[in-house]
């Protein structure tokens, strides 16, 4: 077994039914071994056509995104440092930033919904994730 697919069986911890497809792209680093890890956890795996990189648009533009939006701003110092960097962003992305294709609508919000009128917003808070590299904005108590 490879050590990517070593890797990938100690990141799955347990977590395997959560998932029933994983669609990939044909990179080297996906070994034979990789494959069979997902399939004995009951993960099918569909590979991307050669050559279609719009085949795998929605992660494609997830990379785009998080690369434009926080990683392209900050030094990166190891992996564990990039995991808690894309943990934040994640939970930021999902909780709190604006989607255009939900018309500028959050995933997942956690707050109360918008005042009819902009006359009860009295004070709005700031609040810095990553150092100040992302910012999200909540109604002051």
């Amino acid at each position: 077994m490879s050590q990517a697919a070593r890797n990938l069986l100690m990141d799955l911890d347990g977590q395997a039914d959560h998932f029933r497809v994983l669609i990939r792209d044909r990179d080297a680093k996906f070994s034979a071994a990789f494959d069979s890890v997902l399939a004995a956890a009951g993960i099918r795996v569909i590979k991307i056509p050669p050559r279609a990189p719009k085949a795998n648009a929605f992660a494609e533009r997830w990379v785009r995104t998080v690369r434009a939006e926080c990683l392209d701003w900050m030094l990166v110092w190891n992996r564990r440092h990039l995991e808690e960097i894309l943990s934040t962003y994640v939970a930021h992305y999902n909780t709190a930033r604006p989607h255009r294709g939900l018309n500028l609508d959050i995933p997942a919000a956690q707050s109360p919904p918008r005042p009819a009128s902009p006359a009860p917003i009295r004070h709005i808070e700031r609040v810095d994730l990553l150092g100040g590299v992302v910012h999200e904005y909540r109604h002051a108590a």
